[in-house]
């Protein structure tokens, strides 16, 4: 059985979103576990695979009570895709559930040609994705996962911010005719939306207005953009979050109207800088001409430090205290830019 994750959050992280209003959710993970298990007790023909994964993925409970509807493969990641793949291709709604690190990189191949150019209706789920293994280090981190998956093509990819967004994405899953990705991290998540939010895949959330700046976030980076918000409000800064859960396909109107509507944008993610979520937005910014003060908030092209998944954010900047320093900064040179066109 996989280990609860450590609070990501701080003393002063937890008052900001006390001060807020939010309260605590579970790990996006047990959310997921909880509504996979729910729909398969109403459809028989739903089955998860996993690669001795189904501690880590809070499916034992899954496996115990409806033994007919899991297909342990091992530690073998490329046969999960396979039987995944074949499952679906046979009918059955299938969830191939494993590590992300291990799923995204070992079994690539099989993802692109068994799932992808077969076109089957498979759903695969990357657990403890990012940098949730914390101090087991680079060789589980997953920081390439989306930037991979983006260049396949005939994959939907969901990274889900809370606990509503990741039950939305499982049912979407469930109800889906192409071929899906989601991915999940082990940290317990605040409850980011309101009863009575919609969920649609492809189209991003807007949590908070402003025009400031604008936070474009995707999974657990979302809270920390969100509670950086607050905290920039206390700095008299009204900013944007966006929750930008689904990677592919983007939801390119959202991104373009906070260009256009926001005086800096900063995109944040659990995710190397390379081909990730910020190199998508700018894609799109740049290909329509828009131009803002930009910085994109994620781990460079170097050796990943070791320590846990809160660590990490901290050194690399997308905590709340993080990303409150990088706005100022940019938001402040913006102003110093303008005053220069001014003057000139």
């Amino acid at each position: 059985m996989s280990a609860s994750a450590p609070s990501m959050f701080t003393p002063a992280a937890t008052a900001m979103a006390a001060e807020l209003g939010l309260k605590m959710g579970r790990a996006n993970l047990d959310e997921f576990a909880a509504t996979l298990e729910a729909l398969a007790k109403a459809n028989p023909n739903l089955v998860a695979v996993t690669s001795d994964s189904r501690g880590s993925g809070k499916l034992a409970p899954f496996g115990k009570i409806l033994p007919k509807q899991l297909v342990e493969v091992g530690i073998a990641e490329q046969n999960l895709v396979g039987i995944t793949a074949g499952l679906a291709a046979c009918g059955k709604k299938s969830f191939g559930v494993s590590p992300s690190c291990f799923l995204t990189a070992r079994s690539l191949e099989q993802i692109k040609n068994d799932i992808c150019y077969s076109d089957v209706p498979a759903v695969l789920v990357g657990i403890s994705s990012g940098v949730s293994y914390g101090a087991l280090g680079t060789t589980h981190h997953s920081l390439h996962d989306l930037a991979v998956l983006r260049a396949i093509h005939n994959l939907t990819i969901v990274v889900p911010a809370d606990n509503f967004e990741s039950r939305e994405a499982v049912l979407a899953a469930a109800q889906a005719t192409k071929p899906m990705f989601l991915r999940f991290g082990k940290a317990a998540m605040f409850h980011l939306h309101r009863p009575g939010s919609d969920f649609a895949v492809g189209k991003a959330i807007t949590l908070r207005e402003g025009r400031d700046a604008a936070l474009i976030a995707t999974g657990e980076t979302v809270i920390h953009a969100l509670l950086a918000t607050g905290r920039l409000a206390q700095h008299g800064l009204n900013c944007r979050v966006i929750s930008m859960h689904t990677i592919k396909p983007l939801d390119a109107e959202t991104i373009l109207k906070a260009g256009r509507e926001c005086q800096a944008l900063v995109t944040v993610e659990e995710h190397s800088l390379q081909g990730g979520l910020g190199e998508a937005c700018a894609g799109v910014l740049l290909q329509a001409g828009v131009s803002k003060p930009f910085r994109m908030i994620g781990m460079p092209d170097d050796e990943t430090v070791p320590g846990t998944q809160a660590d990490i954010f901290r050194h690399y900047g997308l905590s709340m205290e993080g990303l409150t320093e990088t706005v100022l900064q940019l938001t402040e040179s913006g102003r110093r830019t303008e005053r220069t066109r001014a003057q000139t």
